[in-house]
């Protein structure tokens, strides 16, 4: 192994080590679901914000939207603004509102039991239906940042893609299986301060090291003069084709109301005191870390000699790093890669690990199941999903932002208006969210199969909207709520109120 790798190889060591003792830790501190799955409704502001942008954003922030930027120039702006829009308005509007309704019954663990609970479901169908769709797009994700991992350890050691994701993946199983969610929690708060410190730093350094930022701009219009053109998407300029453009990159926002590994985070926090907080940790967090992505894109375009095509370029950061630092400096800014595949990568494990146990074999299968027996069954379920995200992710050709995006369609158009009306439309029913449920799911997996015209918008706007719509239509056209629904949906609404 080369100098330059065995500097890297330690850093990344230490850095595994510290992640695998927080794990370690609080496996004595986990005794029953609701410190594995939620922490015991703990978390702090500051843990609670980070834990969500870090979990949120995973290693397409560093290596997807930087290979985006890169190809296409400031125009990959939008999709940045969108997310900045989601995340202020999910924090805004929906944090409190879940977190008050599911610290009602603290029995209330998964948000299939929140669902369940909200609509009085006896029947259990709305919770199997929303764990099937939880599971699969989860798996998709999931594999997304087992990509983003074996990317990094190929690239930086010079091994097989293939044994290069095994060995991400082996990590981040450990310390979720170890410690569930307060370790998930916690190693996420430590990630997402070092991907903040990453991400900002490498543009930074490189713009001056190209001689400032006027250089590095002249070097850009050089070489491709619509690079800093914002409405130049798809090489589309003008017309239909670049509102449609417009449009998809900006819905992307559209997906934070629905992603479980968010919302779980709004459920878990301490009190609803701390949200407003929280929610200006997490904004700030998240316009910092856009900007930067953005940025490394550009200035890795005027930086790199040799031009990147394809999926090569969500390799940029990597190169960058590999060119501007020392061995030991860059072992570090690489571990914010490794940062951010992790804090989304074991979130996803938490939560589909959850909506497998909780939602299928405690209540269809083990309903009197102990609650050890509960947590252990988690902990094997996480190895078990894990293993088949991780033989979805040994395609190497696979593209990081193209698996987050469809998974990210996915919950966006599933839960997202399900969620959203559920907490603010009293007259909402069952029906009305299974049918959301199920419309947005199949509209997603339906639309990304499909290409040319219309089908090239991003498939989570038709989706959420014909969610959307679905849950309006059949909830009017089924029967009013039972009074004990309404009556609960007024008082924490007015609880909502008093808290503002």
């Amino acid at each position: 192994m080369a100098a330059r790798h065995v500097y890297i190889a330690m850093v990344f060591i230490v850095y595994l080590l510290t992640m695998m003792g927080i794990g370690a830790f609080f496996y004595r501190r986990t005794d029953n679901m609701s410190d594995y799955f939620l922490g015991g409704r703990t978390l702090n502001k500051w843990v609670a914000a980070l834990s969500a942008q870090a979990s949120d954003m995973s290693g397409w922030l560093l290596l997807g939207l930087p290979g985006a930027a890169y190809l296409g120039g400031l125009s990959a702006a939008w999709i940045a603004i969108g997310l900045l829009m989601g995340t202020y308005l999910n924090w805004r509007f929906v944090a409190r509102r879940l977190r008050q309704y599911t610290a009602v019954s603290m029995k209330i663990i998964t948000l299939s039991d929140y669902l369940e609970h909200r609509f009085r479901d006896t029947s259990k169908v709305l919770r199997l239906v929303s764990a099937v769709f939880i599971v699969i797009f989860f798996l998709v994700y999931t594999a997304s940042a087992f990509v983003a991992g074996g990317k990094l350890f190929s690239s930086v050691f010079d091994i097989s893609y293939s044994l290069a994701v095994i060995l991400g993946v082996v990590t981040v199983v450990c310390y979720t299986f170890l410690g569930g969610f307060k370790a998930v929690c916690w190693t996420d708060f430590f990630q997402g301060t070092l991907m903040l410190i990453g991400i900002i730093t490498v543009p930074v350094v490189g713009v001056m090291t190209l001689g400032g930022p006027n250089a590095a701009a002249a070097i850009l219009r050089a070489a491709e003069p619509e690079y800093f053109r914002v409405f130049n998407l798809n090489g589309s300029s003008r017309g239909i084709a670049l509102w449609a453009a417009i449009a998809s990159s900006l819905a992307w926002g559209l997906g934070y109301f629905g992603q479980p590994h968010i919302l779980v985070r709004f459920m878990a926090i301490r009190a609803a005191g701390d949200i407003r907080d929280a929610r200006r940790i997490a904004v700030t967090w998240v316009t910092l870390s856009l900007t930067a992505a953005v940025a490394v894109g550009m200035v890795g375009r005027a930086y790199l000699v040799q031009p990147l095509e394809g999926v090569a370029a969500e390799k940029v950061f990597i190169l960058m790093i590999d060119g501007l630092f020392s061995p030991l400096t860059g072992g570090v800014l690489l571990a914010a890669i490794l940062a951010a595949i992790m804090s989304t990568a074991d979130s996803q494990l938490l939560v589909t690990s959850s909506a497998i146990t909780e939602d299928f074999y405690k209540a269809f299968f083990r309903p009197k199941a102990s609650e050890l027996e509960l947590v252990w069954v988690s902990r094997a379920t996480v190895v078990i999903v894990a293993a088949v995200a991780l033989f979805l992710a040994l395609e190497p050709e696979s593209s990081v932002l193209e698996l987050v995006a469809y998974a990210w369609a996915g919950f966006g158009a599933a839960f997202g208006p399900t969620f959203i009306l559920s907490l603010f439309w009293r007259r909402m029913t069952r029906t009305g969210a299974l049918a959301g449920i199920i419309t947005g799911g199949l509209t997603v997996l339906g639309w990304k199969q499909l290409e040319g015209g219309v089908f090239d918008v991003y498939e989570i706007l038709p989706g959420f909207l014909f969610s959307m719509l679905a849950v309006v239509l059949f909830s009017w056209s089924s029967a009013s709520p039972d009074e004990e629904i309404i009556a609960e949906f007024d008082a924490l609404a007015r609880e909502a109120v008093s808290d503002v």
